[in-house]
């Protein structure tokens, strides 16, 4: 195994009127969605959602919640008509979800490609924004994950695993991991605890609303384990693992290293490659404390009686990757995953030696030392609501607002992926996962087409009087190699469903 795996980020995005803070984010939020379906001549009608194989309530621990237990937020396989929801000829779903517009990436394999879709989310939303912007007041959206005042919203990231790995063995190694991995990942925010009503700056936006450390929800008692078991995919193959707990990141290479070191981890835990036991005594508790101490110098403590840094904790878990890799690949990985630990030792390396030196590469780091220029410049308070202004501003997706957009522009950032990489993102699917499937078809048969999901496109052919339903449980089928052609050979949908028929039958 390497990196490579099925996967994508879901970001949810904050949302705003300027002057306008009881304006409803539910009828903002589809405004923002439909403003960019209707510029790309998407209709809602001939792009919704297919709901038929989602169940947001089965637990990866073997049982099922109850419905008239859930919270309201959990049934997301519920439907709500009066909610804008289209998926995109790029494979994306663009939705509301939770009062705010959300960006589901479609299925890519490496973490490279991970950060070039987000980022076409990113240039999706500002998108919208430009064109809302001609019918004043507008709409604001930001990239990030709290407004500062005890709101939380999520950057959700997904990972295709194989079923057989045992869950106990997911939630051992992945708990101090996402404790742990904050430091490279975080995306700095300006308070402390989840309605910032201490001051100071900490590391992550997010860990000050986790609570527990294994559960279902995703909105309420937040954990940093999720056990929602929807695979959309084959069941007894894959597992989805859904994370809950990392930040929106801007920086290239934090998002890369978010999802790099991640699937990584994953790929020694599914090979049971991992003989070091690094459980923390207390992880949720660390996980505040960590975030807390921008220093990088508070000490976790191991269930074992150790006392580590963050860094070294991820050191850890970089050493056992090298020497899983070594084992593997007799030192010689793919490109993908060596881009990823060559990144993951000197951003560590950095963070270690002084934190300040990681500004390049690390959000939390530059957005620090921008508002430490303020600090000194001004003679601020870190309880200034200057600074909390300048913290909701970094994330704003417009190019000439956002601080940190414009700090891109001025080459402050180390970039991954260039612009004409992102332009192409917003338009086309990857080629190498179902998502090209999914996107072509939105694209080729935008009227013959009634919905759509992860693992499904639903067809409606002139002149039949059922819908059609094409599943695709494989992910790693209606690629370009195994469809291109007959999607070029195919003028409409109907000849594409007789080929297709033709092709399994």
């Amino acid at each position: 195994m390497s990196v490579r795996r099925v996967m994508g980020i879901e970001t949810e995005y904050g949302i705003s009127v300027p002057g306008d803070p009881a304006a409803n984010p539910m009828i903002l939020s589809g405004q923002v969605v439909n403003a960019y379906a209707s510029a790309q001549g998407i209709r809602a009608a001939h792009a919704s959602w297919d709901y038929a194989d989602e169940a947001p309530l089965r637990d990866a621990r073997g049982f099922e919640m109850n419905r008239g237990l859930a919270d309201a937020s959990q049934l997301t396989d519920e439907e709500d008509p009066t909610l804008a929801n289209v998926v995109l000829t790029n494979g994306a779903r663009l939705y509301v979800d939770h009062a705010h517009p959300e960006y589901s990436s479609p299925e890519v394999t490496s973490p490279r490609a991970a950060v070039a879709w987000d980022r076409a989310g990113e240039a999706i939303m500002g998108e919208s924004v430009r064109r809302l912007s001609q019918l004043p007041p507008g709409v604001n959206l930001y990239k990030n994950n709290t407004d500062g005042k005890g709101a939380s919203y999520g950057t959700h990231e997904n990972y295709l695993m194989r079923r057989e790995t045992p869950f106990t063995e997911i939630v051992r190694h992945l708990v101090p991991f996402f404790v742990a991995r904050q430091v490279m990942c975080g995306s700095g925010r300006v308070g402390i605890g989840q309605d910032s009503r201490t001051h100071g700056f900490q590391v992550s936006q997010r860990s000050d609303f986790f609570e527990v450390e294994v559960g279902l929800e995703t909105t309420l008692k937040r954990p940093i384990i999720n056990t929602r078991d929807e695979p959309h995919a084959v069941a007894d193959l894959y597992r989805r693992l859904h994370v809950i707990i990392g930040d929106a990141n801007h920086c290239d290479v934090a998002n890369l290293l978010k999802l790099g070191t991640t699937s990584l981890v994953l790929a020694m835990v599914e090979d049971g490659a991992i003989d070091a036991d690094l459980t923390i005594a207390r992880p949720v508790a660390s996980l505040h404390a960590v975030s807390h101490d921008p220093s990088l110098r508070e000490l976790v403590e191991l269930r074992d009686g150790r006392k580590l840094t963050a860094v070294q904790l991820l050191w850890a878990y970089h050493d056992l990757a090298e020497h899983y890799l070594q084992d593997r690949y007799a030192g010689e990985p793919d490109e993908d995953t060596a881009e990823v630990m060559r990144w993951w030792a000197l951003v560590l390396d950095r963070l270690e030696r002084d934190p300040r030196e990681a500004a390049r590469e690390v959000d939390w780091v530059a957005k620090q030392q921008v508002l430490q220029g303020y600090i000194d410049r001004d003679g601020l308070e870190w309880s200034d609501p200057r600074l909390r202004a300048v913290d909701i501003q970094w994330s704003d997706v417009r190019a000439d607002k956002g601080v940190f957009h414009r700090l891109r522009a001025a080459g402050r950032f180390e970039e991954l992926v260039t612009d004409a990489d992102v332009m192409h993102a917003v338009h086309e699917p990857p080629t190498d996962t179902r998502a090209y499937f999914r996107g072509k078809c939105l694209e080729k048969y935008p009227d013959q087409i009634a919905a759509a999901s992860w693992d499904s496109v639903i067809f409606d052919i002139p002149g039949q009087t059922s819908l059609q339903r094409v599943p695709m449980l494989e992910p790693l089928r209606g690629t370009k190699a195994s469809v291109g052609g007959l999607l070029d050979r195919s003028p409409d949908a109907a000849t594409l469903l007789r080929e297709l028929a033709s092709a399994s039958g």
